[in-house]
């Protein structure tokens, strides 16, 4: 078992959250769940697991990460970053413990790795499907930057080794719970939009790709036409990516992900130049 632990972030999360919870046991010597209101039996299956259970009002994600982080108790070295919809597998676990044994004499304070997604129950091998983030990170030496969307973990200093393996990302959830939680998206996603336009930094210390993408999305794809940059978005990952080899799951995948969802943000901020308003906020998804 390592010295680490897991931080889960949930609101009416009843149908993930054990397969979740359950992945880490053996591997996380604590599991702290961070909920935020659920109206099921989130929190009672996560008790049932040995999870340490705190309520928290919720207002973007690496708030309330950084929250657990602070108020939770944490003694262990390390800290894993897992959402409800996410597993490691057995064989992660085995490869993280050795990776964190050797992280003092490599100078690293984080792991990397990527996801094996899903969706729809489909396994998306293209396009856009590599998902790839630091899921752990040693205590005092990383947190979630404070952005209200696309928020990385960040490290203060050292490097970071990239795992072989893969977790899983298999949210078990329906469509209408994937379209409301990316309409909430929006919102954030506005609102960095905004933040960037006066003058935020875009930059941090995280996985290498990962900086590459958001370099490459603020320097080139906000400066494409409105609209248009969507459809181009979707083109590129549907047909050049060859998200269209993962059927009609990466059919539906990919018109949500790349067009629709980046053809509402780009909505939202042309409504938000015509009306100067700030961004209406929604009630979290999963209300």
């Amino acid at each position: 078992m390592a010295d680490l632990t897991a931080i889960v972030l949930t609101k009416n999360e009843q149908q993930n959250i054990r397969a979740c919870i359950e992945s880490v046991q053996g591997f996380a010597a604590r599991v702290v769940v961070v909920d935020s209101g659920s109206t099921d039996d989130t929190v009672e299956i996560a008790k049932s697991l040995g999870a340490d259970v705190y309520e928290h009002e919720f207002s973007y994600y690496a708030a309330q990460f950084n929250w657990g982080i602070a108020h939770t108790g944490i003694e262990t070295e390390w800290i894993l970053r897992l959402d409800a919809d996410e597993r490691f597998t057995p064989a992660l676990c085995r490869e993280c413990e050795a990776l964190l044994k050797g992280a003092d004499a490599a100078g690293q304070n984080g792991i990397a790795m990527e996801a094996d997604f899903y969706f729809l129950g489909r396994l998306m091998k293209h396009g856009l499907a590599n998902k790839r983030k630091i899921m752990i990170f040693r205590r005092g030496h990383g947190q979630i930057e404070d952005r209200k969307r696309d928020a990385h973990t960040v490290l203060f200093d050292g490097g970071y080794a990239e795992a072989r393996g893969r977790f899983l990302h298999d949210d078990f959830k329906d469509l209408n719970s994937y379209i409301a939680r990316y309409n909430w998206y929006t919102i954030r996603e506005l609102q960095d939009y905004l933040a960037f336009k006066n003058g935020a930094s875009t930059e941090a210390n995280t996985e290498k790709r990962l900086q590459k993408h958001r370099k490459r999305k603020f320097s080139f794809y906000y400066r494409a036409p409105r609209f248009l940059r969507c459809f181009l978005w979707f083109c590129y990952n549907y047909y050049f990516r060859l998200g269209f080899l993962d059927g009609r799951e990466g059919y539906i995948y990919h018109w949500l992900e790349c067009y629709w969802y980046r053809f509402l943000v780009d909505a939202k901020i042309v409504e938000q130049e015509k009306t100067g308003a700030e961004p209406a906020e929604l009630k979290a998804f999963g209300s």
